[in-house]
């Protein structure tokens, strides 16, 4: 797994998923149930991950849209 971005918004976490699933690649939130241990004060972040061989194409994507 590549991590692509880490960031404790959530909002923005499940924007660049949506945004990486509809456009064929399939990703993975790491760490987004951490909040029930945390109390959901923001103090984890969340990551965002690919696969290693839809890293490249990933990342551009994110480019394209003004995220990475």
């Amino acid at each position: 797994m590549h991590v692509l971005v880490v960031d404790s918004d959530p909002i923005r976490i499940g924007f660049l998923a949506a945004l990486l699933r509809d456009a064929g690649v399939a990703c993975q939130v790491l760490d987004e149930h951490i909040s029930a241990l945390e109390g959901g004060i923001g103090a984890f972040p969340r990551r965002l991950a690919v696969r290693q061989a839809d890293a490249d194409r990933a990342l551009r994507l994110l480019r394209e849209a003004g995220e990475a």
